[in-house]
């Protein structure tokens, strides 16, 4: 079936490019171009072709390369970024090419973290540009404890990522995944955000754009405190400077006596959507944000307000305090005022559920039933499980929908009494 597949779009390129050649040749013959015009026609219609061929294999390579389940990386390079921010290039340790991602997706790791009585599954964006790699780069921030809470454990898995990942360690990985991406097929203005290590992802969508050769409008804002958390300036700069479609907007909220404004950073300010109100022309904008909880709430509630269509504003979550808040669905609202049971088949435990429980995950763990879980945000899939009888509603649309007869738990609640096999 799939060689019947590729012949059949391979045929329909070959269709195309004669078509536009005898259109060229045509047009030509007839004396309707000038010679000029014709050259230009010629090369408008070459870099179409390029993008539709272009586009065929990256559909190919997409598909022939992926993988399913778990494979196995080798930690080939271990670069210090600053701010407490390091970076990690990953290469198969088969030594098979690898697959193409869309900029923006992340990368789940299986991490057997010494002390844990399971993998610790977790969920990191891809930091650098797609297309075909030879390897994989995520960067990763520690995760020291709260400010206000030093006595709250530090962030497992970031905390193991420096402190026991080295150089020749292999690690487990999933394919790239994820549905929080950039639609390089349209061309329209685009304003990519990063608070944070929120950067990895935006910065990985406009290293696509400019790889693409698109010259599309870009506005790309990166918020942090001061420049002892700004990483990967070297690269922005370099970006700033070679690419006038893209209007770099670097905000520190809290600048050092010693940075310069124009300089070091652009405004003196938070990201925000009263410093876009000052730079863009319009909110007539797709907007790309991936940030800390704060952030996240406040961009989102203010392009609301702003008038800026839901379509039009796409965000990363990992962690629920990080999801975009919305209200309960009228069915959660209604189950949660009735009397429901959740049965866990496998662990042979049936318990009562209210709308305090949370979701079905927060359930399970509140009743030491043992489920796998990564992003809590329902990006990942990690959590997913199948449902023997019952349904769910979800708290929040699901980066990507699960199939039929089964839930994500992390962000699923009951519409009424309920067997999942767990």
């Amino acid at each position: 079936m799939t060689e019947i597949i590729n012949y059949a779009g391979v045929a329909f390129l070959a269709a195309l490019i004669i078509y536009m050649l005898v259109l060229i040749f045509g047009a030509l013959s007839e004396g309707r171009l000038a010679r000029v015009g014709a050259a230009a026609e010629g090369e408008r219609l070459r870099a179409q072709i390029d993008l539709v061929m272009a586009e065929h294999r990256y559909t190919r390579d997409l598909k022939e390369l992926s993988w399913q389940g778990w494979r196995k990386f080798e930690v080939s390079r271990k670069d210090p970024e600053g701010g407490d921010i390091c970076s990690f290039y990953l290469t198969p340790h088969d030594n098979r090419p690898l697959p193409p991602f869309n900029p923006g997706q992340f990368l789940t790791f299986q991490l057997n973290v010494p002390g844990q009585r399971k993998p610790v599954i977790r969920c990191y964006s891809l930091s650098d540009t797609p297309g075909i790699p030879e390897n994989y780069r995520v960067s990763i921030k520690r995760v020291p404890p709260p400010r206000d809470k030093p006595d709250v454990p530090a962030g497992l898995s970031s905390n193991f990522f420096h402190d026991s990942v080295n150089e020749g360690d292999i690690l487990d990985l999933k394919a790239p995944g994820g549905a929080f991406y950039l639609d390089m097929s349209k061309n329209t203005p685009v304003v990519l955000i990063g608070g944070g290590i929120g950067l990895t992802p935006v910065l990985s969508m406009v290293k696509a754009i400019i790889l693409s050769g698109s010259r599309r409008e870009v506005h790309f804002f990166y918020g942090v405190r001061n420049g002892a958390e700004h990483i990967m300036k070297k690269t922005l700069k370099e970006i700033d400077r070679e690419n006038p479609n893209i209007h770099m907007h670097i905000c520190y909220s809290s600048p050092k006596d010693d940075e310069v404004e124009g300089e070091d950073y652009q405004h003196g300010a938070r990201v925000s959507v009263d410093l876009f109100k000052e730079v863009l022309e319009s909110n007539n904008y797709d907007y790309y944000m991936c940030g800390p909880p704060p952030m996240m709430t406040s961009l989102t509630d203010g392009l609301e307000e702003w008038g800026v269509p839901d379509a039009n504003v796409h965000f990363e979550a990992f962690g629920p305090a990080s999801a975009k808040k919305t209200a309960p669905p009228p069915a959660a609202e209604a189950a949660a005022g009735a009397s429901i049971t959740v049965t866990f088949d496998k662990s042979g435990v049936s318990v009562p559920w209210t709308g305090e429980a949370g979701s079905l995950l927060d359930l399970a763990e509140d009743n030491d039933v043992t489920m796998d879980s990564g992003c809590r945000a329902g990006n990942c899939g990690t959590c997913v499980i199948a449902i023997k009888s019952g349904d769910v509603t979800y708290l929040h649309d699901p980066g990507e929908m699960p199939r039929g007869g089964t839930c994500l738990t992390c962000i699923s609640v009951p519409k009424g009494d309920i067997t999942l096999d767990a």
